[in-house]
């Protein structure tokens, strides 16, 4: 179901980049479908990252999908994929329709409430193709998503409310930073899943 068929779709992004903002592109019952599967369907495990030489283990809670042989190295740990499930199989079917391209892979966050977050990053690893989108489908608490100019410093927020996409592509993880932050009132979890083509 096309919830937004022919409604224009606004590039939040001031320059430098294209960011997509769909909304919803999911109705309630399959929001609250898919979000409980895959909360229980999901073997999350919390990411480990090193940063100035250490082992971290990060709060919030992850795991990594996609087309058999690919890998993905990120914070200096390579990751294998692990085989696509049925509601990965038709979320990534949903996304790539509304993008009007394919992935082959996608990295799931679970937040479990607002004080788990993410800080300033951007997704350019030299695994990622360069030229391709990044579709984020974000299931369960809305969240603030924060973007911020390399160069100039200027930042854009917006809300990304459960069932809704935002597509990030044309330059945005070459001149932006982004940035999940933390909202102690959110006392309830949120899915984010980040569809993107891995080089082979």
């Amino acid at each position: 179901m096309d919830l937004f068929n022919n409604q224009q779709i606004e590039n939040v992004l001031p320059c430098n980049g294209v960011a997509n903002y769909h909304g919803k592109i999911l109705s309630d019952a399959e929001i609250q479908s898919y979000f409980t599967s895959l909360l229980l369907e999901i073997p999350w495990q919390q990411d480990e990252v090193i940063l100035f030489g250490k082992l971290i283990r990060t709060a919030r809670k992850v795991a990594w999908y996609g087309d058999p042989g690919l890998t993905y190295t990120y914070s200096q740990k390579t990751k294998q994929p692990r085989p696509w499930t049925a509601s990965l199989k038709a979320l990534k079917k949903r996304v790539e329709k509304e993008c009007g391209t394919t992935f082959n892979s996608c990295l799931l966050n679970l937040y479990q409430d607002g004080s788990e977050g993410m800080s300033w990053h951007a997704d350019d690893e030299k695994e990622l193709d360069p030229k391709g989108q990044i579709a984020s489908l974000s299931l369960g608490a809305s969240r603030d998503f924060c973007f911020k100019h390399k160069e100039n410093q200027q930042k854009k927020t917006l809300l990304l409310e459960s069932g809704s996409l935002l597509v990030m592509k044309e330059g945005t993880q070459k001149y932006w930073l982004h940035s999940l932050p933390k909202r102690k009132k959110i006392k309830t979890p949120r899915i984010n899943l980040t569809f993107r083509n891995i080089l082979d």
